[in-house]
């Protein structure tokens, strides 16, 4: 990680950062839940170490926050300005920051930034996401966006169901590739997707997401889309109570309408990447698809949101401009 996927050279400076469980989510967590984030913790000390023996010529710090709650929630001024100060930021955390202000301020400044919210130490292990040759996902990711490129409407289907559709028009496509060598970059370590934020109020249709393809859920969840928005959420045991307490889509006030907005269209490229039940592992299984709602203003969206959640399909068919490109997660050009 630390040679082929961010490039550490000698003389910079390297911060590790973490999250840990606040009092009130000891309470309210569950053992395994927090036990998870307590590794990760562990997990990101080591790496700190081990930059630290390795690389004795740059300057390593190990930092550790309060955890914020959710996904893209601003974690602090502190850690903001404790990045932005950093050449290399590796977050191994609970709660991801890759759509926050202080990431985007941070690769803004140069740092080269890796996110790793809800990483396991398994991820490093033979036949892991992490273990996988980059430089052969990054040219299957970049073949990939090209394809996306050109579009300007996409379809996506798949047999739970699902049968959305919604504009690319004018979006960059953004790929994660795993190589975070240059200044400013930024991507998810273990890494293999591409990625683009739909046109806001183009988003009509519904998704059907698995049972075990999210964590914690238990029954199937069909979320719905009109126009760009989440209208309804059905199913999903406690999963989906949580979600619907967070968008509460009865009401048009913000911060609720923001989280409802059509955030992210993506497509895994990572051949190792297995877990279905991991959001950071699940999006990169070669052959799935995912969507996911709240912010899209930290990769060229016009939505800012205090939430980016992630839902991950599988064996989906996408149809771009009515071409079938992927037929139920094989690529067919």
């Amino acid at each position: 990680m630390l040679k082929v996927n961010i490039g550490v050279k000698s003389g910079e400076k390297l911060l590790v950062l973490t999250d840990v469980p606040t009092p009130q989510e000891w309470q309210l967590k569950s053992v395994e839940d927090l036990s998870d984030a307590l590794k990760r913790s562990l997990l990101a000390k080591t790496v700190y170490e081990v930059a630290k023996e390795n690389y004795p010529d740059c300057e390593a710090q190990f930092f550790v926050y309060p955890s914020v709650g959710r996904h893209s929630a601003y974690p602090g001024k502190e850690v903001e300005e404790r990045m932005k100060a950093a050449n290399v930021v590796i977050a191994i955390n609970t709660y991801s920051l890759s759509h926050t202000d202080a990431r985007m301020e941070a690769c803004k400044v140069g740092a080269r930034v890796a996110s790793m919210p809800t990483f396991l130490p398994e991820m490093f292990y033979p036949n892991g996401p992490m273990s996988v040759d980059y430089y052969k996902v990054a040219t299957e990711t970049e073949r990939i966006a090209k394809l996306l490129a050109d579009a300007k409407e996409v379809e996506v289907h798949n047999a739970a169901g699902t049968k959305l559709r919604f504009s690319l028009s004018n979006r960059e496509i953004h790929v994660d590739t795993g190589i975070l060598t240059k200044p400013g970059a930024f991507g998810n370590l273990p890494a293999g997707e591409v990625y683009v934020a739909p046109m806001e109020g183009t988003g009509n249709g519904k998704i059907v997401v698995g049972k075990g393809w999210h964590p914690n859920l238990r029954r199937m969840m069909t979320i719905f889309f009109k126009d760009g928005y989440v209208t309804e959420i059905v199913g999903g045991g406690d999963v989906g109570d949580h979600l619907r307490r967070l968008l509460n889509v009865e009401e048009a006030k913000e911060p609720y309408k923001s989280r409802r907005n059509l955030a992210e269209f993506g497509i895994g490229t990572n051949p190792r990447a297995k877990r279905p039940d991991n959001i950071l592992e699940a999006e990169k299984i070669k052959g799935t698809i995912h969507i996911a709602i709240g912010d899209n203003a930290h990769f060229g969206g016009k939505v800012s949101a205090d939430l980016h959640q992630d839902f991950v399909l599988s064996n989906p068919d996408v149809l771009l401009d009515g071409k079938l490109v992927i037929k139920k997660g094989k690529l067919r050009i």
